[in-house]
Order: C-alpha cells, then structure tokens, then sequence
C-alpha cells in the first residue's frame, strides 16, 4: 500500500499531523526505514542527553523512547483487532500514566533501542498478514473510526513526530 492512497477520512483529525510526517513510499518499507532512521539518529545524541528535560516534569528522551514503543504496541494491538474485524470500539489511553509506571529513564539506551528494534519487527510481520481488504477495514478507536493502514502510516508519524521535538528541544 502506498501512504498516499490514504484518505484522511480513515482517521481522526487529532493525527493529522503525525501523517502529515510520512513520505510517500510503501508502508511496511516506511516501517522499516523510518525504525532505522530513528535508531541512527539516536545513536548520534550525545550521552548526557538521554536523561535531560528541557523543562522540569518533561519526558526524556529515554522516556520518549519508551513512550513511542508504548503507544505502538497499542497501535498494533488496534490494528490487529481492526484487521480481523473485531467490531468492539477500543478505547483510549493515558499515555501520561504510561509515562510515570514505565521507568524508562531508568534503562540503558542500548536496551531501548534494542527492544524498539524487535518491536518493530514484530509490527512490520504483523502488517505483512493483512491483505488489502484488511488494511481499508475501519473500526472504532479513541471514539474516531479508523483504518488499519491509517494506524501503520500513524506509527511511523508519531515516531517522526518525536524525532522533530528531540531535535527542536533536546539537542
């Protein structure tokens, strides 16, 4: 599936902007892609920088690590039900008591990126099981209808998203 073939009628307009993100290109290689970009750049922030704040109470980029591989399992999670049209609205989630009770400052930044790593592999196998009648199949989460192709283009955005705000703000 090719990102620009989605409609922003498939999700809602609250990730407008994460889409507004992702290259055109073919979603499991964003999927890939984007993981790698992320890693390398990672990679390349100075040590002292995984544990500051830019302002007292904010996430550091250890929490925000934390924070993408969080939000998405939660995304894939959706996407699976979605895809195998489970009809259930899901519902939303507190990413800020994610935040507090995940102890991502408290890990290594060679365990993070080790475990975003796997999880992304896991994701991009669980997109490569959906056929193009389960990727446009909608369902309801957060309260929005919502595509499963629109939940894949929405990880590789919300993970662009915070690559921008560590480049604006923490480097």
């Amino acid at each position: 599936m090719k990102i620009s073939q989605l409609a922003n009628t498939e999700f809602a307009p609250f990730y407008a902007s994460y889409v507004a993100h992702v290259s055109d290109g073919d979603l499991l290689e964003e999927l890939e892609i984007s993981v790698h970009d992320l890693i390398r750049f990672v990679q390349n922030i100075p040590m002292d920088k995984y544990d500051y704040r830019y302002v007292e109470g904010k996430w550091t980029i250890k929490d925000i690590l934390q924070h993408l591989m969080d939000s998405e399992r939660i995304f894939a999670y959706r996407a699976l039900r979605i895809a195998r049209n489970d009809k259930t609205p899901l519902p939303g989630f507190e990413e800020n008591d994610y935040a507090l009770n995940a102890g991502g400052s408290e890990r290594s930044i060679r365990d993070l990126l080790t475990e975003l790593t796997l999880l992304r592999q896991s994701t991009i196998h669980l997109f490569k099981t959906f056929n193009e009648e389960a990727l446009l199949r909608t369902g309801t989460a957060s309260g929005f209808e919502i595509s499963v192709r629109a939940l894949g283009v929405i990880i590789i955005g919300h993970q662009k998203h915070h690559q921008k705000i560590f480049e604006e703000r923490y480097l």
